[in-house]
């Protein structure tokens, strides 16, 4: 502030001085002692203005540095309080810290007090406790030498009697477990495989369950969801196929346990992005024709099938569930050249034994033709294939060959039996599902492998392509009660320790031969 006072000082002279260079100048051509004089005074009064300025202007410089000083000196009495009280609250601090240290140095003397009272507590322990194992050991001497048998004999005794008595109650208690559960087996089994279905999302059911079609761009996604989502919905009502448009780029997914209905949407879907009209009349016309087209494929299909084993004379819907299994699969295995693959096996082996060739290979053609429904009825497909077979007027020991092939009816008939190996060899040859040949005979050896780890068994055998496990356990060393046990960890093993397609039956075989020689 007192730099601007002179500043304006300053600027008053030199507005004086200028004033009185043009009042003289002015004087000079007129009256120049009156102008002289009237200049005198103009200056005196622009000085005194000036001064009267700078006093002003120091006087304001003072009065703001003064209050400025005033400020500074309440930030530091604030500050000082501040710290006074930070001082103060250091302090208390400090106090509780020392009390806590005085506390913990307390409950150390304690704890010191009570550690050397323990090791005094200790010490008598020890020394009851070998007094004690005297005494033991001295009635422990006294029963072997009034008993006869050594203290480890006796031990082995109790163990082989508790490991016996435990042994067989496991063995009833099983067989009491089993028989229970059989009368829930059904209905429980459902119920955990609905479960387990809609909680599985592994590779299989992915790669069993849906299809992609491809789109030629992202944003014919949004003409197949259409507006307010009309077409997508559209779209499912007609084919009942779930359609699933996610980030994957330029392709949908279409989901459902349908084969057929799924191969419909997919011939649909992809006959509508080709046409670009997408609207739900459209969509109802396409399907249509796709549906009627698909028919005619599969009813091809199994007229072909038919043809091939020379199964003349078949009732038509039973020629067009043939067709179906087109498109079913099991285990990666596509049904319809399984089905055929049966029937070659059952003509070749009914040649070999001098039976009716044509009925052996009807009976594998059909083996699996309750697979086409399984999805729409309830039931093991076998069953369900039979009643079909019975249905549409195939012949009794076709129909009872269907229903034996998984062993749902116990087999009667040299063709039940041919029907079961073709089966059997069809599904489980090295190749037929997704195995290779190293894998294949390496599980086999495995199975016998594992089956030989446990005690008493003498020889087991895989058979049926590694689908039965036959084992031949020692009759002096294996009860009829700890059969059951065997099998059973013996299947346990398996299962944590191998991976294969279906499952395995594990049968355990005890038998008591009496020999005696006629001299």
């Amino acid at each position: 502030m007192t730099g601007t006072a002179m500043f304006l000082a300053v600027c008053f002279s030199i507005i004086g001085a200028v004033v009185g260079f043009f009042l003289r100048k002015k004087l000079i051509e007129g009256n120049q002692e009156n102008v002289e004089a009237q200049g005198r005074k103009i200056i005196e009064n622009a000085l005194q203005e000036g001064e009267q300025v700078k006093k002003e202007s120091l006087l304001q410089a003072k009065e703001e540095a003064y209050k400025i000083k005033q400020e500074v000196e309440r930030e530091i009495k604030v500050s000082r309080q501040e710290i006074k009280d930070e001082q103060r609250r250091v302090d208390r601090k400090l106090n509780e810290v020392q009390e806590d240290l005085d506390e913990l140095k307390r409950k150390r003397e304690s704890l010191k007090t009570t550690e050397q009272q323990l090791v005094r507590r200790d010490e008598k322990t020890s020394k009851r406790e070998k007094e004690l194992a005297g005494l033991i050991e001295d009635q422990r001497y006294k029963l072997e030498k009034i008993s006869g048998i050594g203290r480890d004999e006796a031990k082995q005794q109790l163990m082989e009697s508790i490991e016996s008595e435990a042994r067989m109650d496991a063995a009833k208690r099983l067989n009491r477990i089993e028989n229970e559960m059989k009368l829930e087996a059904d209905r429980k089994g459902k119920n955990i495989l609905a479960l387990a279905i809609s909680r599985y999302a592994g590779d299989y059911v992915a790669d069993k369950t849906v299809s992609m079609v491809p789109l030629p761009n992202d944003e014919m996604k949004g003409r197949i969801i259409g507006r307010e989502g009309r077409n997508i919905r559209a779209i499912e009502a007609a084919t009942g196929i779930d359609i699933i448009i996610d980030d994957t780029p330029e392709a949908v997914i279409l989901s459902g346990f349908n084969p057929v209905r799924r191969e419909i949407a997919r011939l649909a879907l992809i006959q509508l992005i080709s046409d670009g009209r997408i609207h739900p009349a459209r969509i109802e016309e396409v399907v249509a024709k796709v549906t009627g087209e698909l028919e005619v494929e599969i009813k091809e299909a199994g007229e072909q099938a038919t043809f091939d084993v020379a199964a003349h004379g078949m009732h038509v819907d039973l020629i067009n569930l043939i067709g179906r299994l087109k498109y079913r699969t099991s285990y990666g295995q596509n049904i319809l050249q399984h089905s055929l693959e049966v029937a070659f096996l059952c003509g070749v082996m009914a040649a070999e034994l001098g039976l009716d060739v044509k009925k052996a290979k009807r009976a594998g053609l059909l083996h699996d033709v309750g697979k086409a429904v399984d999805h729409e009825v309830e039931g093991s497909h076998a069953i369900i294939g039979r009643d079909l077979a019975k249905k549409f007027g195939e012949a009794d020991d076709i129909v009872y060959a269907i229903g034996a092939h998984h062993e749902d009816q116990p087999p009667k008939s040299v063709l039940d039996i041919l029907v079961q190996s073709a089966d059997a060899l069809s599904g489980a040859r090295p190749g037929a599902r997704k195995e290779m040949l190293q894998s294949y005979v390496k599980r086999l050896e495995d199975l016998e492998k594992i089956a030989n780890e446990f005690q008493g068994v003498e020889k087991s055998y895989a058979i049926q392509a590694g689908r039965d496990l036959r084992i031949i356990v020692d009759s002096q060393k294996i009860h009829d009660e700890e059969a059951t046990i065997l099998s059973r960890d013996i299947a346990k093993n398996i299962e944590e320790q191998l991976t294969y397609p279906g499952q395995i039956r594990v049968t355990v075989i005890r038998e008591t031969r009496a020999v005696e020689y006629a001299k």
